[in-house]
């Protein structure tokens, strides 16, 4: 913790660490009423401004039920985190209308393989809320346009694979008239295909307003169980390009090299013509 902690720190910002940062049980933090706990606690605590999760586990989904969304709602604060954390963006979104930050762990900065963008991004989203467009990666400008058009919606999302956990439950989003985030790493191309087929017998793709879709890094990787494997590219433009809504793909909004800090319930506007993404509402005041 020495690390993320100076490196706040350094920047002028006072650290305080729960106690649940330090909790083991199996392979989550502790356990849930204790981190849900720490999560109100800081919620109700007039010298905190921004929470960061400290990383993307998938403990995250005991909380939901135990969360207090009453409380949620009445002390609004920053809370940022992706990958299974996504739960709790959804959950929080839904039953609070929390905005909720799609950037990285506390665990993440000053960590070595983390560049200055996605930790410069998730700073100066803190500060300033997150507004503007959202850059390209720095070592690769190319985006894809799956499907062309424009469209202004509120933006939801996450991981992919989080967002299927939900579905049936009280805490699954209603993706309609959104433009959705996509993001997910180390995945086989099967893997997407059944997700979406799975999303899309749910209805939850019907009125869709736009898709954002990140780098996937480390997805569709040749899958040696597989007679006749698919491209990545290929199930994307199968369950994405027949939706008739704009659809652009290779934004660092995942878990690649670099990931940019973006509020979620916020309005944006996708260009997929320009293959630009603009979050046009910063998600603090």
């Amino acid at each position: 913790m020495l690390r993320p902690v100076e490196w706040w720190e350094s920047r002028g910002y006072r650290v305080r660490l729960t106690d649940s940062v330090w909790a083991r049980q199996d392979y989550v933090a502790g356990p849930a009423q204790a981190r849900v706990d720490d999560l109100h606690a800081l919620l109700v605590d007039d010298e905190v401004d921004v929470i960061f999760c400290l990383w993307g586990g998938v403990g995250a989904i005991e909380m939901l039920p135990l969360i207090d969304y009453d409380l949620v709602a009445a002390n609004p604060k920053v809370i940022v985190g992706f990958s299974d954390v996504t739960n709790m963006h959804a959950a929080l979104l839904k039953l609070s209308g929390l905005c909720t930050f799609h950037g990285p762990g506390f665990g993440s900065f000053g960590a070595t393989g983390r560049e200055a963008f996605t930790l410069d991004s998730a700073a100066d989203a803190m500060a300033k809320g997150g507004s503007g467009q959202v850059p390209r990666r720095p070592d690769d400008q190319y985006l894809r346009a799956i499907v062309p058009g424009r469209v202004s919606a509120p933006i939801l999302g996450g991981n992919l694979d989080t967002l299927n956990h939900l579905i049936g439950t009280p805490y699954e989003l209603d993706l309609s008239g959104a433009i959705v985030l996509f993001e997910d790493v180390d995945l086989r191309t099967i893997n997407f295909d059944v997700m979406f087929w799975q999303m899309r017998l749910a209805g939850m793709f019907e009125d869709v307003a736009g898709i954002v879709v990140s780098d996937l890094q480390g997805c569709g990787q040749p899958d040696p169980e597989v007679v006749a494997d698919r491209s990545l590219e290929d199930v994307l433009e199968q369950h994405l390009g027949s939706l008739g809504v704009p659809v652009i793909y290779g934004l660092p909004l995942g878990h690649g090299r670099h990931l940019a800090s973006i509020p979620l319930g916020v309005m944006a506007t996708l260009d997929a013509d320009e293959r630009t993404l603009t979050i046009d509402e910063p998600g603090v005041r």
